[in-house]
């Protein structure tokens, strides 16, 4: 079985017209229904769904806190190298950009680990750019090694790979991917995937169910909001989640919420998505699906950040660094894109006490794993 089939038969000017022929009247239905459909949801994320906001607001955060309880996930991540042979447009880690690439050792790994480790986190995402003869699965191979004996969880944000590749990770301590198609406009991820391997749509697009046959435990969905329309694009991406859930039931799924941030090289938002919306929007997802989690990172602002916890919003990154290096080897090396909220972790911590939620620390023990394997 492959998404690709449920994806082509939803057209992108179908899905849009469809979410904007949206009334107020198909948004109450939506939020009445007992066991919200897709096309609730494409009520939902619609601009008729807008003056609902409160309503849907309430909603979310009632179903949140039963299925989640008062708890909120802390998670950083640890980039490992900048290198990458893409052309992405809205990318500092771009091939087109000149700037110092550096690919940490495993010494400096253990540094990096050591700060982490200090300030609480035992639940760390690797990221690096795409760059397979740099970073390719040797090297990640090493990196989960050399850092399983300090983590209780570790997730992997790279480059997509083959189904063996990730059979291959997953028993070296790998728990969770995360892998974001950034949009489901095939012209417009085209237009800013012009060069490298990253420029394969469709091999992208069947990435989730490479995981999920080699039997991931969980894995993060998403897109980047400013590309294209965030609505279809929302939409496809509910779409896809339906889709591996019936399919790959025993893992996990994530979302997660990324707008364009300023980074060299950056290209402006096609479209661009307001705070109103990108609450609109989680609150949407929290209503269609009680068990997804969802994730909001450092892109945001604190205050936005601060009042989005009550609202549906599971895990949260904090202290984050977007360069290979950024908590102690190299903190001068190029990011990502830029932080937004630069508080600390002990900081984050305290805000969500002072909210009434409990920080986590790490998603799972290893020892359930081996429980549940047996």
């Amino acid at each position: 079985m492959s998404f690709r089939p449920i994806f082509e038969a939803h057209a992108w000017d179908d899905v849009k017209a469809g979410i904007y022929a949206k009334t107020a009247a198909d948004v109450e239905r939506a939020l009445a229904a007992s066991k919200r459909t897709l096309n609730d949801f494409q009520a939902l994320i619609s601009p008729a769904a807008a003056p609902y906001l409160e309503r849907m607001a309430q909603l979310s955060q009632q179903l949140t806190r039963q299925r989640f309880g008062n708890t909120v996930q802390l998670y950083a991540p640890l980039y490992l190298s900048n290198e990458c042979q893409n052309i992405c447009t809205y990318c500092g880690f771009s091939l087109d950009n000149n700037i110092r690439r550096r690919t940490l050792s495993s010494v400096e790994m253990l540094q990096e680990a050591a700060v982490l480790k200090g300030w609480g986190y035992d639940h760390v995402l690797l990221v690096t750019g795409e760059a397979n003869q740099t970073v390719g699965v040797e090297y990640l191979e090493k990196a989960l090694r050399t850092l399983r004996p300090h983590f209780a969880h570790l997730s992997m944000e790279v480059q997509p790979l083959d189904q063996q590749d990730y059979e291959r990770l997953i028993p070296q301590g790998l728990n969770t991917v995360l892998v974001y198609q950034e949009t489901y406009h095939q012209q417009g991820y085209k237009k800013h995937h012009p060069k490298g391997r990253k420029s394969n749509f469709h091999y992208r697009l069947d990435t989730p169910d490479r995981l999920g046959r080699a039997g991931i435990h969980k894995m993060g969905l998403g897109v980047l909001f400013g590309l294209e329309d965030w609505r279809p694009d929302a939409f496809y991406t509910a779409l896809h989640l339906d889709y591996l859930e019936k399919t790959y039931w025993q893992t996990k799924y994530s979302l997660s919420f990324p707008r364009l941030r300023p980074a060299e090289g950056l290209l402006q938002p096609k479209v661009e998505m307001s705070d109103r919306e990108l609450v609109q929007l989680i609150c949407a997802y929290r209503l269609l699906n009680e068990e997804v989690e969802l994730s909001i990172s450092t892109r945001e602002s604190p205050t936005f950040r601060d009042n989005i916890i009550r609202l549906g919003i599971t895990s949260i990154s904090a202290g984050s660094k977007t360069n290979p290096g950024g908590y102690a080897v190299a903190p001068e090396s190029l990011e990502q894109f830029e932080i937004s909220d630069e508080r600390s972790p002990q900081e984050m911590a305290a805000m969500l006490r002072r909210q009434g939620y409990e920080p986590v620390w790490k998603d799972w023990d290893p020892t359930l794993t081996a429980i549940a394997r047996q």
